[in-house]
C-alpha cells in the first residue's frame, strides 16, 4: 500500500485529505501535526468584539480524521532524511512513498522590539490578548500595520489588519467610546492593499478617512517600543500595536536538502512540486510560487494548491505524468464587524462590491458551511 505523509492540519492540509478520499479509498494516509484540530484564522478578526470565541475558531479534527481513515501523528517535525522519504519528528521517524507539505509559514520577528506587539493571525491567544487589552483601556492611541517579507513579496497577509483596524473602529463605535481613542495605519507601503487591485485601494483609503483614521505610510518600519512605532520617516505613539510581519518558511526547512527561494519558502512548481525533490509536493504558505505579484497567502490559495497537490502525488504514485495545476485567485471579504467589502482578482480582471451588511453576513454563513466538513 502506497504511503502518504501530509505536513500540517490547516487548510492546505485538510483539503489534501478530501482530494485524496474522493480519488481514492484506500491510500494510506498520515498527517502529522502538533495538535488534532484546525485554527480557522478567517474569524479570529471577530474575537476583540465577542462576536465569535474559541468554539468558532478552534476545530476538533479527531471525528474527520477517523471518517476519511487518516492517522494522525501528534508531534513536531524537525527535519528530512533520505531524499525527503522519511519524516523526523520530536516522537519518532515516519516512512513516505509521497509527501505533502503544509505546514504553513512563521513570521518575520527581526525588529527590534517586535516583542511589544501583537501579531493577531498567530492564533487565539494573541487575538483573546488583544480583546482584554482593549477592555482594560479607557482611551489611548492604537496602531495597526503590516509589512512583507522584503525578499519575498508574496510572503504577507495584510488583508486581516484591515478588517482589525476597521472592526475595532466599528467596536469602540458601538461601545461609545471611539472619541477617546486614536487609531494609526501604518506600513511600509505606499499603496496598502494594492494587490487586492486598485479599486480596492482607493476605497480602504476612503473608509480609513471616513473612519478618521490617521495613516502613515510609505515609510520604513526601524523598532517599536512599549509606547511608540519608529519609522524612517518618524516615529508616533501609541499604547497598543497590533502588527503583521511577513512570512517565511519554517525553521525546520533547514534541515533538509529542499530548494528554498531567497525569502525562505519552498521553491514550488506549477503543479506544486518542490523543485528538484521527487514526489515533494507543497501548498500554501510553505511554498515559493511563480505567478503574478498580487498572488495572495490565504486559505482560498491553499486549497486551490492543495488539490492540485493531492490529484498530482496520486498520479504519480499510479505511474501517469503529473498534470494538474491550480487557478491563481484572489477571493475576500474585507469585514467590519457590522459590513463587508467583497473583493475578488483573477488573471482576467477585478471585481469589488462596496462595503454592506449582507457581505458580514455572507462571511459568517461561509465560515460555517466551510467548517461543518471538519466538526465531529
Amino acid at each position: 500500500m502506497k504511503r502518504i505523509i501530509i505536513i500540517g492540519s490547516g487548510f492546505a492540509g485538510l483539503t489534501a485529505i478530501r482530494t485524496f478520499r474522493r480519488n481514492d479509498k484506500h491510500v494510506q494516509i498520515t498527517l502529522i501535526s502538533p495538535r488534532a484540530e484546525l485554527v480557522y484564522i478567517p474569524s479570529l478578526i471577530w474575537v476583540p468584539s465577542g462576536i465569535a470565541s474559541k468554539k468558532d475558531i478552534v476545530i476538533p479534527l479527531d471525528g474527520f480524521f477517523r471518517r476519511m481513515n487518516v492517522r494522525h501523528i501528534a508531534s513536531e517535525v524537525t527535519g528530512l532524511a533520505n531524499h525527503a522519504r522519511t519524516v523526523i519528528t520530536l516522537t519518532g521517524e515516519y516512512e513516505n512513498d509521497a509527501l505533502i507539505i503544509a505546514s504553513g509559514g512563521q513570521f518575520l520577528k527581526r525588529l527590534p522590539g517586535i516583542e511589544y506587539a501583537i501579531t493577531p493571525c498567530e492564533g487565539l491567544s494573541a487575538v483573546e490578548q488583544i480583546r482584554d487589552r482593549i477592555q482594560l483601556m479607557n482611551s489611548g492611541n492604537i496602531a495597526i500595520g503590516f509589512a512583507s517579507n522584503p525578499k519575498e513579496s508574496s510572503a504577507m497577509r495584510g488583508g486581516p489588519m484591515f478588517e482589525f483596524l476597521f472592526g475595532l473602529d466599528t467596536q469602540l463605535r458601538q461601545e461609545g467610546r471611539r472619541d477617546k481613542f486614536n487609531l494609526t495605519f501604518f506600513t511600509p507601503a505606499k499603496k496598502p492593499g494594492a494587490r487586492l487591485g486598485k479599486k480596492a485601494v482607493k476605497s480602504l483609503l476612503n473608509e480609513m478617512k471616513k473612519r478618521n483614521i490617521k495613516m502613515y505610510l510609505g515609510h520604513k518600519i526601524k523598532a517599536f517600543e512599549a509606547n511608540k512605532v519608529i519609522t524612517e520617516g518618524g516615529e508616533f505613539a501609541t499604547d497598543l500595536i497590533l502588527f503583521m510581519p511577513g512570512m517565511t518558511g519554517n525553521q525546520w526547512f533547514d534541515n533538509t536538502e529542499l530548494e528554498r527561494s531567497e525569502g525562505g519558502l519552498l521553491k514550488a512548481d506549477k503543479f506544486c512540486q518542490v523543485q528538484g525533490a521527487e514526489r515533494v509536493f507543497v501548498a500554501g504558505d510553505s511554498g515559493s510560487f511563480s505567478g503574478p505579484e498580487w498572488m495572495p497567502k490565504q486559505a482560498h490559495m491553499a486549497d486551490l494548491q492543495a488539490t492540485a497537490a493531492a490529484k498530482n502525488v496520486l498520479d504519480m504514485l499510479n505511474n501517469k505524468s503529473v498534470s494538474h495545476t491550480f487557478k491563481v485567485e484572489l477571493m475576500c471579504i474585507i469585514d467590519s464587524n457590522n459590513k463587508g467589502m467583497y473583493i475578488s482578482r483573477t488573471l482576467k480582471g477585478e471585481l469589488m462590491l462596496p462595503n454592506c451588511r449582507l457581505m458580514h453576513y455572507a462571511k459568517q454563513v461561509f465560515g460555517w458551511w466551510y467548517l461543518r466538513q471538519y466538526r465531529n
